[in-house]
């Protein structure tokens, strides 16, 4: 198992291969709205930096609960959510960005597959329902951005030590392990349906 420091560089992304275990520290950028990437894309339209420079950086499909205090917020949690919901606005973010690293559960399709071999760009899986084991790594808050969207969906970069085990789903030469699940999945098909026909 490797353990990388984020954020990565293009070639640190391009050194890690398909399938390879790895864990991470340093610094991330997490959320899981639709609304949020809505108002990612809104910004970069209207051509407005946005509250939180993520040129280079780790942006995650994870949710987080958090709470205002005095002494500013508290991160109590944090969760994978579906990567795939993304999939119109993530090609689009890796290329204007340059994200270095994405991630979630259930992976990327194609076009943004495509989009992280042009940039050098990886994908990890997370591990989906592992909140205690992600929670676990979470050393501070460095900002959370957007207040007036619900906790999971506000822009919020943590540090992080020790994260994971992720996988690399997606590695930035454009192979990706959902790709090929699917491709064996639609192969075994003809054969799973004719022995079901056959046991009728």
């Amino acid at each position: 198992m490797r353990h990388m420091q984020l954020p990565l560089s293009p070639d640190d992304a391009r050194s890690l291969k398909l399938g390879e275990m790895v864990t991470l520290s340093g610094e991330m950028t997490i959320t899981a709205g639709l609304p949020t990437h809505a108002r990612i894309a809104q910004y970069l339209d209207e051509g407005r930096p946005l509250p939180r420079d993520l040129r280079g950086q780790a942006l995650f499909h994870l949710g987080s609960y958090s709470e205002e205090t005095d002494a500013g917020f508290d991160i109590r949690y944090m969760n994978p959510t579906t990567s795939t919901r993304f999939n119109g606005y993530m090609p689009r973010f890796i290329r204007e960005i340059g994200l270095t690293s994405v991630g979630g559960k259930g992976g990327l399709d194609a076009a943004c597959a495509a989009a992280m071999k042009e940039v050098g760009c990886v994908y990890f899986s997370f591990l989906g329902g592992g909140a205690p084991l992600l929670s676990d790594a979470m050393r501070g808050v460095v900002s959370v951005h957007w207040p007036d969207l619900v906790a999971h969906f506000r822009l919020v970069t943590l540090r992080v030590e020790d994260l994971g085990p992720v996988t690399v789903g997606i590695d930035a030469h454009g192979n990706s392990l959902y790709a090929d699940l699917a491709a064996q999945a639609r192969a075994r098909l003809p054969d799973i349906l004719a022995g079901l026909d056959s046991a009728r």
